[in-house]
């Protein structure tokens, strides 16, 4: 008996749910099929068919899955696969042998004109084994680019067995497997790299005949000159990869030892290849950020979706009254980037990125930062653990077709209703995001203050409990570690600044959070207002509403302006290069004016380059020349540099084979001041 319905408790007005009792199938758009239970088969799609599955609906098959010839499954809707080890997922030629080059099983990105926000075709397989899948499933494919110049494009790769030499073809390129380890920049870029979680390095494909085999792996895909454009159409629409899909994993994948090397004196230790930790391993989750404690680049694990839906990570560190509603109960997650905003590579090869999304989690297990954690097919992610107590997670029930994350005390269901209320039993925890838009409205940057009556104020030595991550130098908009008494923490500035601030709601009642835009004294600058979104507990409060739980709300006051009410989804033009944040009115003696005092900002950072075996000055974008200094440590003047171009990296020059510690001072030509401290 079939039945068509709208699924009870979904938030999808008008989207259609098609199931079927095992055995049975109902399908939409049906030009012409036949059924076989023979060779545990149940939907066969034959030579000159099209099943058509649309967007917004779901086809459920309770068996095997095969098309024959040209038949097609064109899916830009839900396919969801429930059968038994017996059961088989093909694609068989006329003669009934494997059907390889793909083209049948389609998964269709629905609107690749604005793929960022385009819905796209997904498929659940469950219960079937891996080797009765061997049909070959072909995805439509587009994303941002990760740089520019010569880069690596971070992707998953949720095919079983796929040869890394067809990705050239697929992708219009041509990938090598020889690593210049004088140059670890990898100037060549044609390299295809997997995140190797344990040592903290990518390991390097070096046969490309070789097959994928870890569907939780972190790829990267290098692009010499910008020949890998996955935002461009290479041939049609669309790039279009091919191959296996996944079966769910046998057991969940162990979370321990990551990164569990030993990096060196600031990160200049090496990896096996030769090449310095500190010139590509990025923690924004340790603060201070770039300083090598002892926690900073460990328990990270970087990992790409494996399956052709949705992930939904939200609840992974968060059990409702005692209950682990997906399988997963990672106790001490920190936080979780995820998609890869702007990858920004650096002239020796070497990338960070900035603008991705971040999203934290407080001891209960309440998010705060960029709310959501869905992890889209072919998306990789980063994960930050809070030390090393082993943990596991557990991917397979983690897949949704939904792009909202599932309802709180909702057992674990690829079809689970959207996101409902997240409590937090030590109090709420509030969030204001400050979104920097350009002139036509557009999202430049975004950062975050937090409160609750857990949360820590000011600096914090240890990252046992904290929300807050560090912005990446990129960043033009983002919040300075506060001072106990308000504004900002002088010892502090120079070392990071931050994309997700927390202060403790009772003790900084009232206090300023100081907010600085380095967009704003650009010629065109591209930040012209803010936009407020502001959560509790992680849910959006009403628009126009300020007033949150407690009766308090966030308030805001430009440095050559008066304190305003922060209210949901108003629009503000700015006025100011800095901005004082509150949550609750602020108190007498905290309304001073900022802006002089903020001056003393900077991004001017000195990092390890391994290309050169040195340092380098890399300057705040807002400097125009600088004055350089570098003493030994017994005080010695040893270099001394006047009136530096700031537009571009200045080297220190030091003797490599001299081991000894020594301070840099960069002054800029309007006398701000950035000192540190370097371990040759």
């Amino acid at each position: 008996m079939e039945k068509n319905n709208t699924f009870a408790g979904e938030d999808c007005i008008n989207t259609q749910i098609i199931y079927t009792m095992r055995k049975s199938l109902f399908a939409i758009g049906l030009l012409a099929i036949s059924y076989s239970v023979q060779a545990q088969i149940l939907c066969h799609v034959d030579t000159g068919a099209n099943m058509y599955v649309s967007e917004g609906t779901l086809v459920y098959s309770g068996g095997g899955v095969q098309t024959r010839g040209n038949g097609l499954l064109d899916v830009r809707g839900n396919v969801m696969v429930v059968g038994s080890g017996t059961d088989a997922f093909r694609t068989i030629d006329a003669g009934g042998g494997n059907k390889t080059d793909g083209g049948n099983i389609v998964l269709r990105l629905n609107t690749p004109g604005s793929y960022a926000t385009s819905t796209y075709g997904q498929l659940y397989i469950d219960g079937l084994s891996q080797s009765n899948i061997t049909g070959i499933v072909s995805k439509e494919y587009l994303t941002n680019n990760h740089g520019t110049g010569n880069y690596f494009q971070q992707i998953a790769l949720p095919f079983f067995g796929k040869a890394f030499s067809s990705l050239s073809t697929e992708l219009a390129k041509t990938f090598g497997t020889v690593r210049n380890i004088q140059n670890p920049g990898y100037v060549n870029n044609d390299l295809i790299l997997k995140w190797n979680n344990t040592q903290a390095k990518s390991d390097h494909v070096t046969n490309l005949t070789t097959t994928t085999t870890d569907g939780s792996g972190y790829y990267m895909l290098g692009s010499r000159n910008n020949n890998l454009n996955l935002n461009v159409p290479h041939a049609g629409a669309v790039s279009v990869l091919n191959g296996r899909p996944y079966a769910p994993f046998t057991a969940p994948v162990n979370l321990v030892n990551g990164g569990n090397v030993y990096f060196g004196p600031n990160g200049n230790g090496g990896n096996s290849y030769g090449e310095a930790y500190n010139s590509y391993l990025q923690d924004q989750f340790d603060l201070p950020n770039g300083e090598w404690t002892a926690t900073y680049g460990k328990n990270i694990y970087q990992f790409g979706n494996p399956f052709f839906t949705n992930l939904d990570l939200s609840k992974i560190g968060y059990v409702e009254g005692g209950t682990v509603t997906d399988g997963n109960n990672v106790a001490n997650i920190m936080g979780i980037e995820y998609t890869a905003g702007s990858v920004v590579t650096q002239a020796n090869g070497y990338t960070y990125t900035t603008g991705a999304q971040i999203q934290t989690f407080n001891a209960n297990g309440t998010p705060v930062g960029d709310i959501g954690l869905i992890i889209k097919p072919m998306q990789p992610f980063i994960m930050k653990l809070r030390n090393n107590t082993p943990q596991t997670l557990n991917f397979n029930t983690l897949r949704r077709f939904k792009d909202v994350v599932r309802a709180n005390g909702t057992s674990y269901d690829v079809n689970a209703a959207r996101m409902a209320s997240n409590r937090d039993n030590n109090g709420t925890v509030k969030q204001l995001g400050v979104i920097g838009l350009d002139a036509q409205g557009n999202e430049i940057g975004r950062a975050y203050y937090v409160v609750s009556p857990t949360a820590t104020t000011g600096h914090q030595v240890s990252i046992a409990t904290t929300v807050q991550a560090a912005a990446s130098p990129g960043n033009p908009i983002g919040t300075f570690e506060e001072a106990l008494a308000g504004g900002y923490d002088p010892n502090y500035n120079a070392k990071y600044w931050l994309y997700i601030n927390e202060a403790n709601e009772g003790n900084f009642l009232g206090k300023d959070v100081l907010l600085w835009n380095f967009d704003y004294s650009k010629p065109n600058k591209k930040i012209v207002s803010y936009k407020f979104e502001i959560r509790e507990n992680a849910e959006m409060i009403p628009t126009g509403t300020h007033q949150l739980s407690t009766g308090i709300g966030f308030f805001y006051k430009a440095s050559n302006g008066t304190v305003q009410e922060a209210k949901q989804g108003d629009v503000i033009s700015v006025s100011s290069k800095s901005y004082n944040l509150y949550y609750g009115t602020p108190g007498s003696g905290t309304l001073a004016n900022r802006e002089t005092v903020a001056n003393n900002m900077s991004r001017t950072t000195v990092v390890y380059n391994p290309a050169i075996s040195n340092y380098i000055v890399r300057f705040d974008p807002d400097w125009k020349k600088a004055d350089i200094e570098v003493y030994d440590m017994s005080g010695k003047l040893v270099i001394s540099k006047k009136a530096v171009d700031a537009s571009r990296d200045f080297v220190i020059e030091l003797d490599g084979s001299v081991k000894s510690s020594y301070v840099v001072k960069v002054v800029s030509d309007k006398g701000v001041i950035v000192n540190t401290k370097i371990l040759k």
